[in-house]
């Protein structure tokens, strides 16, 4: 005879109300909590002292239980009622993991090189502890490959520790007095930042982000106490950690996050003025809302970023790149080709802008494109894209090659030539296991989906297995 489930009793306080509505939703899906626990990655003693409001819960895990249990938000919501009804003394501690802020820890200028300054970052992140303690990784959920977030420990124990390599870094009391002593800020953070653009590139954002965040709290604390022309220039400055700090959560499989940090980017750039630097950003969240699922979004944010960069400006080229993959995954392939013909036109007509997409040429479109006809279903044309661009592709651009293969596997598949892209996805697979890059851990899903049904012929069951090795599994 089972255990009888405790009395819950949800007039108690907000958060005994959350786990009645926990128990109510899991119940009402015929789960037990062990079963509950298993799918959502949860020790089964913590799920039920979720129910029973006798521990934290973490924002994370309302997140995929809410997903889990088709709760359809509910269980977020509540999850957030319950944070600001709490009292402050309250004997249950919600946990803002889902939130987290993070410190900084500096070494003054010129004390290392900034290779080393970007990397010690990595070494110095502090845990949250527990299961407040989380990494968004690729797990293995109902056939497909999917990021979720995962207590380190669970993924430390997996076999795959290379993903448990992010950690949110922690703050030090030591930060501002290492600032103080700092020589020139803003060329200080400015190379940091470009070292970690060339780092990602190699190694992946994985190892990249916890130390950029906790340079963008450094830079933050710098900026608030300077004043006039400095202030504004650090923001500025600021407002790129912001975006690239996006560029890497997206890449890491964390769309919350990357959300965040864009959203903040967008908010700084109007208040630099910088229209430059509004319209780029606005390109950006246009990239960000096709890549999670939503072209329609990312319409409306590349017409904004058009109207907002220069004519005649490498940027408005950029926007109107962005609208054409919108298209393209909406299905409209008519307006995606008329697009990306009027990128090409106006690329040819654009100055210089410096910065600001210095490293578009005819070369970039026409791998761009390549990604879009694979959406409209125009396999043959997108493969020869992507051939062509893998064979101009720098070595330095490791994360990017990934990327290309995964995309190119992924098309040579559509063409029929599983053979081809089972070998290709193989190559994809180490340099994925290598940098964690979702972006290229999502093409490989594609792939594996398409591949599945030929799993006889040769080398599919081989790249099959190399990717189930390097992703999470759930018990």
């Amino acid at each position: 005879m089972g255990q009888q489930p405790n009395e819950l009793t949800p007039d108690a306080g907000p958060w005994h109300r959350w786990g009645y509505e926990l128990r109510q939703f899991r119940e009402a899906r015929q789960l037990s909590q062990q079963a509950l626990a298993r799918r959502a990655l949860i020790d089964r003693s913590h799920l039920g002292r979720f129910e029973r409001a006798e521990r934290p819960v973490p924002k994370h895990a309302a997140i995929t239980l809410d997903d889990i249990l088709d709760a359809a938000g509910a269980l977020v919501r509540g999850w957030d009622s319950a944070e600001r009804e709490a009292p402050q003394d309250c004997s249950v501690p919600v946990s803002r993991a889902g939130t987290a802020t993070h410190g900084a820890s500096t070494r003054g200028h010129g004390a290392s090189a900034p290779e080393t300054l970007a990397m010690n970052a990595v070494v110095r992140a502090g845990s949250l502890g527990d299961d407040t303690d989380t990494v968004v990784v690729p797990a293995r959920i109902h056939g497909r490959i999917l990021f979720v977030p995962v207590p380190r420990r669970v993924v430390l124990a997996s076999g795959i520790a290379g993903l448990a390599a992010t950690a949110m870094p922690a703050a030090t009391p030591a930060a501002a007095t290492e600032l103080a002593d700092m020589g020139s800020p803003f060329e200080h953070f400015a190379q940091l930042r470009r070292v970690m653009i060339q780092t990602d590139n190699l190694i992946g954002p994985r190892h990249v982000l916890p130390a950029l965040q906790q340079h963008l709290v450094s830079l933050a604390t710098r900026r608030r106490a300077a004043r006039g022309t400095d202030a504004i220039e650090l923001l500025a400055l600021e407002t790129r950690y912001e975006e690239l700090a996006g560029w890497f959560a997206q890449d890491i499989g964390d769309e919350r996050t990357a959300h965040g940090h864009t959203a903040k980017a967008l908010d700084a750039s109007h208040i630099t003025g910088d229209t430059d630097l509004t319209a780029y950003i606005l390109g950006r969240k246009a990239q960000l809302a096709v890549d999670t699922g939503h072209p329609a979004d990312a319409l409306g944010l590349a017409a904004a970023a058009r109207r907002t960069a220069r004519p005649g400006s490498r940027l408005e080229v950029i926007a109107v790149l962005h609208e054409a993959h919108a298209r393209a995954v909406l299905g409209e392939g008519s307006e995606a080709h008329r697009a990306y013909d009027t990128a090409l036109a106006l690329l040819g007509r654009a100055g210089s802008d410096g910065v600001w997409g210095s490293w578009l040429d005819a070369a970039y479109v026409s791998t761009a494109r390549a990604r879009s006809l694979a959406a409209l279903g125009e396999y043959e044309q997108a493969a020869a894209g992507f051939d062509s661009a893998l064979a101009v592709l720098p070595s330095a651009y490791r994360r990017d090659r990934g990327v290309y293969l995964a995309r190119a596997a992924r098309a040579h598949a559509g063409t029929g030539n599983v053979t081809l892209a089972a070998r290709i996805g193989g190559q994809a697979v180490g340099i994925a296991a290598e940098t964690g890059s979702a972006r290229i851990f999502g093409q490989l899903d594609r792939l594996d989906q398409a591949l599945a049904p030929a799993t006889g012929e040769d080398g599919v069951a081989k790249f099959r297995a190399s990717l189930d090795r390097i992703v999470l599994h759930p018990a």
